[in-house]
C-alpha cells in the first residue's frame, strides 16, 4: 500500500477514526510542518504555537541545530545498546550535570520513566524499612503504575486500583503539613518546583526551602521532578535553580531535546551508585539521536543567549498579563515563572482554547479553567505581541459571552 505524500485534515481524521485508539481527545486539524513558534495544517493554514509540543519543543519547531545533529547521526548510528558506550552519551551527561548539581545521569525515553526511576532508586538507596513518600496534592508525575500511584489527584485512579502502596498526599505550598507526614517508614519527598499539570502552581521561596530543610533533618532524599520547569523554560537552567534550592534527585523529559523523545534522571553521586546493575534499564535510553539532540539543546540555548532571551520575553508576556488583569474582571488570578504562564478563570477555559484555535493560536487549558503558555524561548517579539492580542480577545469574548444568572429572563 502506497502512502499519499499530503492528505487533508478530514482524509486523516478518518484513518484515525478506523485504526487509532481514541484515548485522546484530538482537534479536526492535521498539523504537517513547524518552523519556530509557527505550525501549519495539510489546508496551509498557519498557526502561532504558546504550547508547542505539549512543552516539549522549547526551542519552537525543527531548531535547526537539533535538526541538523540528528540528521548525521540517524546516517551513522541510529541504535546501540547500553552495553556499550557511546560518546555523545557521555558527553550530554557531563553538559547536564555541569549545569544542574554534582551528580550522574540515567538515561530514558519520557518523564514517566524519569520518575519510576527515581521513585526506585530512593526506596533501594533508603532499603526495606523506608518506602514511604511524601508527593503533593496536584501534582503530576506520570501514567506509568508508580508514576500514577504518586499523582495526587484522585481523578487519574478511576477504574485503575488498586494503586502501588507508600505515597502519602499532602497539601502543596504547606510546609507544616508535610512536616506532620514524616515518620519513620519515610524516604522521600517528591515534588515539582512548579506544579504544571496542576495549573502552574508557584509554591513559594521559602516552602522549597522548608523541604529541603526537612529532608536534611529527616535524612529522607528531596527528589524535584522537573519534567516541565528544566531546561530553561524559567530563565534559569532549571526550576531548583530560580528558587535557590538543590534537590538529590532530578527528573527531566519534554524539552530536554528539543522535542526528540528523551527522559533523564541525575541522581547525586552516592545515592546514585544504589542503582547498581541489573536493578533498572531502558533500551532505547540515551540512544545516539536523543543524545546528539540533547547536546544540540545545550548548545543552542547558550550559544544563542536564549537565558537571557527567556527573561526578556517572559518580561513582554508579564506586560501583557498586567493589562489583561487590569481590563478582565473574570480573571481569578495570573501565575508566571519565566515562560512558564497560567491563567486561572472564573470559568471555563475550554470555549476560550476553541476561540483562539479559530484565530490561529494555539494553547493548552488544564484543570478546568486554568489557561496554560508554555512559548518557545526563542519566540519573536512580535509573535508574542500578536499571540497576546489574540489571547486577550478570546478571554474577553467569552467573558461577555458568560450568562450571569441575574441577566436571566424568568420564564
Amino acid at each position: 500500500m502506497s502512502v499519499p505524500s499530503s492528505l487533508s485534515s478530514a482524509e486523516t481524521q478518518k484513518i484515525f477514526t478506523q485504526y487509532v485508539i481514541p484515548n485522546y481527545t484530538r482537534y479536526p486539524i492535521n498539523l504537517v510542518r513547524g518552523e519556530g513558534s509557527v505550525v501549519w495544517d495539510s489546508e496551509g493554514r498557519e498557526y502561532l504555537d504558546f504550547f508547542p509540543g505539549w512543552g516539549c519543543n522549547l526551542l519552537g519547531h525543527c531548531p535547526p541545530r537539533i535538526v541538523e545533529a540528528v540528521r548525521q547521526q540517524v546516517a551513522t548510528l541510529i541504535h546501540v545498546p547500553n552495553t556499550w558506550h557511546m560518546q555523545s552519551q557521555g558527553q550530554w551527561a557531563q553538559l547536564l550535570v555541569e549545569r544542574a548539581f554534582d551528580s550522574q545521569a540515567f538515561f530514558c525515553n519520557s518523564g514517566a520513566e524519569a520518575n519510576e526511576v527515581a521513585i526506585k532508586l530512593a526506596r533501594l538507596h533508603q532499603g526495606p524499612d523506608r518506602y514511604k513518600i511524601l508527593t503533593f496534592q496536584g501534582g503530576f508525575h506520570g501514567r506509568t503504575y508508580g508514576a500514577l500511584a504518586a499523582t495526587a489527584q484522585p481523578k487519574y485512579h478511576e477504574g485503575l486500583g488498586p494503586m502501588l502502596a507508600g505515597f502519602v498526599y499532602t497539601p502543596f505550598d504547606d510546609l507544616a503539613e508535610a512536616e506532620k507526614r514524616v515518620d519513620s517508614a519515610t524516604a522521600a519527598i517528591m515534588v515539582e518546583p512548579i506544579q504544571g499539570e496542576g495549573g502552574v502552581q508557584i509554591p513559594t521561596r521559602e516552602y522549597l526551602h522548608g523541604l529541603r530543610r526537612l529532608a536534611d533533618e529527616h535524612n529522607l532524599l528531596l527528589i524535584f521532578d522537573e519534567v516541565q520547569s528544566g531546561c530553561g523554560r524559567t530563565g534559569h537552567w532549571f526550576g531548583h535553580q530560580y528558587f535557590g534550592v538543590e534537590p538529590d534527585i532530578m527528573t527531566l523529559a519534554k524539552s530536554l531535546c528539543g522535542g526528540v523523545a528523551a527522559g533523564a534522571m541525575l541522581a547525586r553521586r552516592e545515592i546514585a551508585a544504589s542503582l547498581r546493575p541489573g536493578i533498572h534499564a531502558s533500551t532505547f535510553g540515551g540512544n545516539p539521536l536523543a543524545s546528539v539532540a540533547g547536546i544540540a539543546m545545550i548548545e543552542t540555548i547558550e550559544q544563542d543567549g536564549l537565558l537571557e532571551k527567556a527573561s526578556e520575553s517572559a518580561a513582554l508576556f508579564a506586560g501583557h498579563l498586567q493589562q489583561l488583569r487590569d481590563t478582565c474582571d473574570h480573571i481569578r488570578e495570573i501565575r508566571q515563572a519565566g515562560l512558564m504562564i497560567g491563567v486561572e478563570l472564573e470559568f471555563d477555559g475550554a470555549a476560550v482554547v476553541q476561540r483562539c484555535l479559530e484565530q490561529g493560536l494555539l494553547i493548552n487549558c488544564t484543570q478546568g479553567s486554568v489557561l496554560r503558555l508554555l512559548p518557545a524561548m526563542n519566540i519573536q517579539s512580535d509573535q508574542v505581541e500578536r499571540g497576546m492580542s489574540i489571547f486577550s480577545q478570546a478571554i474577553a469574548d467569552e467573558a461577555a459571552n458568560q450568562v450571569q444568572p441575574d441577566n436571566v429572563a424568568s420564564t
